[in-house]
């Protein structure tokens, strides 16, 4: 997706770098298990039933750490002095600040004093970035699939720890259908989805069977390839007693077309060998 004035990459890199550290603050460690002490050690106070910090001192903690994160965001390189400059902080604290998330990936430090985005921080929003794109232009195939089957149709991509996360749907139109899994991490081991995101698919682009966690159910999933390999699927899901041998190849037909259609968008080759997305 182009982004000729950067306006998109930067509305995202400060989403992530916002969400997570403050997502870390309120829970007590971030999304790769890091505890919060590790990365901001003053970080010790009590969490409010909704989430909330009651400390003020860590709050205040929190704040200038992210003020120093989006300086250096903001620059790409800046100086320790600069950090404290433009953030108002004695050069102690920032380098305190500093130093512990460079500890966590968040900042990295060149051997000419600068400081830079880390490798979370540039993961994280290309991430973010990446899974908005993804859903934007499935959205479009998700409805055409529930416009031609009348099941419900899901976007899967991989999760943490060999999972399937369920990221967007369109609802079936039928009385009886597949309600939202949105927001699940479902593990790949035998599911149709888990074949699809590993790119095991036979010839006619689409892996169908009986689903493992619910046995009344058929599930039909097809990759979606990009230039990196696959990365989701899109993955219908409908009661078995509706759905026969011969309406399953055309069902199969349809969701492996709409997915070739999401990967042409984001640029993926027919004719490139398939590669693993990771």
């Amino acid at each position: 997706m182009s982004d000729p004035d950067g306006w998109i990459s930067k509305y995202y890199r400060s989403m992530a770098i916002g969400c997570c550290l403050l997502k870390s603050a309120t829970v007590g460690t971030d999304a790769s298990g890091v505890h919060v002490a590790d990365v901001i050690p003053d970080l010790g106070a009590p969490v409010s039933a909704v989430g909330g910090l009651v400390a003020s001192g860590s709050t205040r903690t929190v704040e200038r750490a992210l003020a120093l994160l989006g300086e250096v965001c903001a620059d790409g390189a800046i100086t320790l002095s600069d950090c404290a400059r433009r953030t108002q902080l004695a050069p102690s604290t920032a380098l305190r600040l500093l130093r512990t998330m460079e500890t966590a990936g968040f900042v990295s430090r060149r051997p000419d004093g600068t400081f830079h985005p880390g490798t979370r921080i540039v993961q994280l929003g290309a991430l973010a970035l990446g899974r908005q794109s993804l859903v934007k232009q499935a959205e479009p195939s998700l409805q055409r699939i529930v416009e031609s089957t009348g099941e419900s149709a899901y976007l899967v991509i991989r999760g943490p720890a060999d999972t399937a996360v369920y990221l967007a749907m369109a609802e079936g139109t039928h009385a009886i259908r597949h309600t939202s899994w949105v927001g699940r991490a479902i593990d790949l081991e035998d599911l149709a989805v888990g074949r699809a995101l590993r790119g095991d698919v036979p010839a006619d682009g689409y892996v169908a069977q009986r689903d493992r966690l619910e046995p009344d159910v058929t599930a039909i999933a097809a990759p979606i390839r990009w230039p990196g390999g696959v990365v989701g699927a899109l993955n219908l899901l409908g009661p078995t007693y509706r759905i026969d041998e011969e309406t399953l190849h055309r069902y199969g037909a349809i969701v492996a077309a709409e997915a070739q259609v999401v990967g042409g968008q984001l640029g993926a080759n027919p004719s490139s060998p398939p590669r693993e997305f990771v």
